[in-house]
């Protein structure tokens, strides 16, 4: 009787195993209105409200000259370090001569007491660390410590249908959230240029720039950056610097008060059928290295004109500008893998990314409108010295003003 009873457990046995677990009943509305309530609590007091002002031309009549006048402009910003660093757009705090920061408001109700109304918060007089214009970035500090912050998340793994929201004060209205998917990754709004947005049809309004757009998890995946509107207002096309970007020039501006710009010294080409064709390449698509820079680093890492890389850092490389914007994250002094065909033979590279010699922030970023500007001309210039010099190519006089910015409304 035992043989016959142990042999029928063993044929249920596979069959037992192979039965499907139940299946878990999907949150009610109620359960999902929870969680997205519990999101905002934990992001909302990291998002901060930025107020800059400053002296700018107004409407006026012509024939006394430029009329100027004190401008008040607000924005958005997300505490990203608990030490009193924040980042915004750079638009947001663009010729202003003073910028304060509104924090959120941080009471502990009483027992048994609670308030949907919250005291309006003491502006905090914060500091300009830096400005990077390529990106729209900045930063800024305020002193104060053990603030509440958001840690800045991996963008590279948002894909289109994700859920996001954003975060910040539209037309002012401090604190405001709202919730929308990522519409697209990698939006390239100027040609040829290796800044890439994240899209999304989130609401986004004047005063969401600056502020963050975070994922499910509470992590900031993006800079709220600026909007494709008619109307002036949110029409569903929102875009975002995105975070891995933004944690780049962060990390710059914090360290060094200014962003220094990479590059490997090649020009990268997108294969098409047309070029594969032309050139008998082993494959129509991918990435062929069209110009390698004598001297450059990545000639000096083994890499020559018309190989074609395969993968950076291990991620398969697809077409130029994906490359481009790859390199573009780096910063100085990082080092690069490079796996790269070579006829039939595998090349396996590694390259230092040196500092970008046609920067146009380099010389920009060591002026200041009150210094050095020089109005008849509509420019800023700065005196040629010894630092200077190390910047630029081989010169023809060793003394002189150098260029470096030209201001909007100068002359052209």
């Amino acid at each position: 009787m035992k043989l016959i009873l142990l042999s029928l457990l063993l044929a249920a046995s596979p069959a037992c195993a192979q039965r499907p677990a139940p299946a878990q009943s999907p949150p009610t509305l109620a359960e999902l209105s929870s969680g997205f309530e519990s999101l905002a609590e934990k992001v909302s007091p990291a998002v901060v409200h930025i107020i800059s002002s400053g002296f700018a031309p107004v409407d006026g009549d012509a024939s006394q000259g430029t009329v100027l006048g004190k401008q008040r402009s607000g924005g958005s910003g997300v505490i990203v370090d608990p030490g009193g660093y924040i980042l915004t757009n750079a638009h947001v705090i663009a010729g202003s001569q003073r910028v304060r920061v509104m924090l959120a408001a941080r009471l502990e109700p009483l027992p048994g007491q609670a308030s949907i109304l919250k005291p309006q918060p003491k502006p905090r007089e914060a500091k300009i660390v830096g400005i990077d214009s390529e990106t729209d970035l900045a930063v800024l500090k305020i002193d104060e410590t053990d603030l509440p912050f958001l840690v800045l998340g991996d963008s590279d793994t948002l894909r289109p249908g994700q859920l996001v929201f954003a975060l910040g004060s539209p037309l002012g209205l401090e604190n405001s959230v709202t919730m929308g998917i990522v519409s697209s990754v990698a939006r390239q709004l100027e040609r040829d240029h290796p800044m890439i947005y994240i899209q999304t049809d989130t609401a986004i309004n004047p005063g969401n720039s600056g502020g963050p757009l975070v994922n499910a998890l509470g992590q900031v995946v993006g800079i709220n950056t600026l909007i494709f509107s008619q109307s002036g207002g949110n029409e569903g096309i929102g875009f975002a610097a995105p975070s891995n970007i933004a944690r780049a020039v962060f990390e710059q501006i914090r360290d060094h008060g200014h962003v220094r710009r990479g590059e490997i010294g090649v020009q990268a080409q997108t294969i098409s059928p047309g070029l594969a064709a032309g050139l008998a390449l082993p494959r129509d698509w991918g990435v062929l290295l069209a110009d390698v820079k004598p001297g450059g680093p990545a000639e000096i890492g083994g890499l020559k004109v018309g190989d074609i890389v395969q993968s950076l850092d291990g991620k398969l490389m697809e077409n130029a500008r994906q490359f481009d914007v790859n390199i573009y994250q780096r910063a100085i002094g990082d080092v690069v893998a490079i796996q790269a065909l070579r006829g039939s033979n595998e090349i396996a590279a590694t390259v230092v990314v040196l500092e970008r010699e046609d920067d146009p922030s380099r010389l920009a970023e060591m002026v200041t409108r009150d210094q050095n500007m020089i109005g008849k001309l509509g420019i800023l210039g700065t005196e040629l010295n010894q630092e200077i010099r190390e910047m630029l190519p081989p010169l023809r006089r060793s003394a002189g003003v150098v260029v470096a910015a030209r201001l909007a409304e100068g002359p052209e």
